[in-house]
């Protein structure tokens, strides 16, 4: 069974940057959708960009796009995902998951199988 865990999250700067990543094992991530999702403080979690890996697809949501890269690639420890957020503002603070869903899966959170524990990102003087 595919298996994630997030990683790279922090405090960071307004305009700083960080690089999330999202590692599997128990499967390879190129067999689902990957999603990157954000929980904000007092909000509902949404996802911010998909990556459909054999397509080679990327997608953003508009907050995001232009500021935040997702991007693959395999090694031999296995299948990462990655998300670099630059430019980053305060409204990006949150927890960060990493998710996986089958084919056809796009930004409901309901779609999604398969789920990360989640990094915290913090925006903020």
């Amino acid at each position: 069974q595919l298996q994630l865990a997030e990683s790279g999250g922090g405090l960071v700067h307004p305009g700083g940057s960080l690089r999330l990543s999202c590692t599997a094992s128990g499967g390879f991530l190129d067999d689902y959708v990957i999603a990157w999702f954000r929980q904000a403080p007092g909000k509902e979690r949404e996802a911010i960009s998909l990556i459909i890996i054999r397509e080679g697809g990327t997608y953003y949501r508009d907050s995001v796009r232009g500021r935040f890269t997702i991007s693959s690639f395999r090694d031999g420890a296995g299948d990462t995902v990655d998300l670099q957020m630059d430019s980053l503002i305060p409204e990006d603070t949150g927890v960060y998951y990493c998710a996986g869903g089958p084919w056809g899966s796009s930004w409901n959170e309901k779609q999604y199988t398969f789920w990360g524990q989640g990094t915290q990102v913090t925006v903020s003087t």
